[in-house]
C-alpha cells in the first residue's frame, strides 16, 4: 500500500488551491474524523473529544448519516464540523464524472457544509472545478492533509499509527484518522494518545471553519 504519510511540500505546490494545512505559529491541530457515522468508532471519539474540549471535523459519508442519524445530530450537537465525503465513498478515478458529481450531490441533501474531502484523497480538476453546483451552490473547498495517522493500514501496528501523528504533526496540521469499522482498532489506540500528548505540550484542538 503507497502513501505519504507527511503530505510532500512538491505536491502541496502541485495542487495550491486544495487545503493541506492551516498557516499558524499558535500550538493549534486540527483533527479530521472520516467515512462515519459508525455506531462504535464515531461515539468512540466523541467521547474522547470531549474528555479534553478538542473539536474535530468530520467528513461524512451521505449513506452513513442516514443509517445512523442520531449519532450524525450528536456530532453537530458538541460543536462538530462536517464535511461532505460522497454519499457512497466513490473513488473518483474509478467512477465516471457525471456518476461521481451526483453523488456528491446527494450527500449534500443531508450534508450541510462547503467542506469537501475526496475518498481516497482523489479527485480530478474537472470534478473540482464543478463541485460548487454538485454541493448546492456552495462555496466548496477541498480540505485534503498535512498527516495521515495510516490507521485504515493493516499492515501496521497500532503503535506505529500513533507515531505516524506524534512525529509528523505541528501547527496548523491537518491530520487524518477514520471513525470505521476498518480502521477502528488503531484509531482506539492511537487517538486517546494523539490527544494526550499534545495537549500535555500545550496544543489545542479545532475544528476547520464552514463558510
Amino acid at each position: 500500500m503507497n502513501y505519504f504519510v507527511k503530505t510532500p511540500w512538491w505536491v502541496k505546490k502541485i495542487y495550491p488551491f486544495y487545503t493541506w494545512s492551516i498557516p499558524t505559529k499558535e500550538k493549534t491541530l486540527y483533527l479530521t474524523f472520516d467515512d462515519g457515522p459508525h455506531p462504535e468508532a464515531t461515539p468512540f471519539v466523541l467521547n474522547e473529544l470531549k474528555k479534553v474540549g478538542a473539536l474535530a471535523t468530520f467528513f461524512c459519508v451521505g449513506k452513513n448519516v442516514l443509517a445512523y442519524p442520531e449519532i450524525y445530530k450528536r456530532i453537530l450537537d458538541e460543536g462538530h464540523t462536517v464535511g461532505n465525503h460522497t454519499q457512497n465513498h466513490l473513488n473518483s478515478w474509478k467512477t465516471p464524472n457525471d456518476v461521481y458529481m451526483k453523488d456528491i450531490a446527494e450527500a449534500a441533501n443531508y450534508i450541510d457544509s462547503n467542506l469537501f474531502r475526496p475518498p481516497y484523497g482523489r479527485i480530478s480538476l474537472f470534478q473540482a472545478k464543478n463541485l460548487r453546483a454538485a454541493m448546492k451552490g456552495r462555496k466548496a473547498k477541498v480540505i485534503m492533509w498535512d498527516v495521515l495517522s495510516a490507521d485504515f493500514d493493516s499492515a501496521i501496528t497500532t503503535e506505529k499509527c500513533l507515531q505516524n501523528v506524534i512525529f509528523q504533526a505541528g501547527p496548523g496540521s491537518i491530520i487524518v484518522f477514520h471513525d470505521s469499522e476498518k480502521a477502528f482498532q488503531k484509531l482506539a489506540y492511537a487517538l486517546p494518545r494523539t490527544l494526550y500528548h499534545f495537549t500535555k505540550q500545550g496544543y489545542k484542538f479545532l475544528s476547520l471553519e464552514i463558510n
